[in-house]
């Protein structure tokens, strides 16, 4: 959509969650209606999480992150980012995972995909209510 429609539909509250995370690049999280009466998860940002959280204070936090900067380099690298690109999302990335660790409900780090999957359906497991009468 373009940028004014898209404003206006932020103005409306029709995001979970948005943001201009690139100059010009608006992104957001369309906000289900109703929402969903099980899970729903979201890959956002900080900010995102941020204003999620704000909305919805029960929300379930986890922040998954690299096993080290040297990791998250040469997975940006893996996946074609400019040295430009890797330096401006390693210098804001190190600032968001300090404030996604104080909003953090968990903090999963994905050395592993499987080990960080199933520690993250741990995590979901965990904190899902059982079904009433059970």
């Amino acid at each position: 959509m373009d940028r004014a429609t898209f404003e206006a539909a932020a103005d409306a509250g029709r995001f979970l969650e948005w943001a201009e995370v690139v100059p010009g690049q608006l992104s957001g999280t369309p906000r289900p209606e109703p929402l969903p009466d099980r899970d729903l998860l979201l890959e956002i940002n900080v900010d995102g999480a941020t204003q999620v959280k704000a909305l919805h204070p029960d929300a379930l936090m986890v922040l998954v992150v690299a096993p080290s900067e040297d990791d998250q380099r040469a997975r940006m690298r893996q996946r074609g980012d400019t040295p430009e690109q890797i330096a401006r999302r390693v210098a804001l990335g190190a600032q968001e995972e300090q404030t996604g660790r104080r909003l953090a409900d968990h903090v999963v780090v994905n050395d592993d995909l499987d080990r960080a999957v199933g520690e993250v359906l741990g995590i979901l497991a965990g904190h899902r209510s059982p079904p009433e009468g059970a």
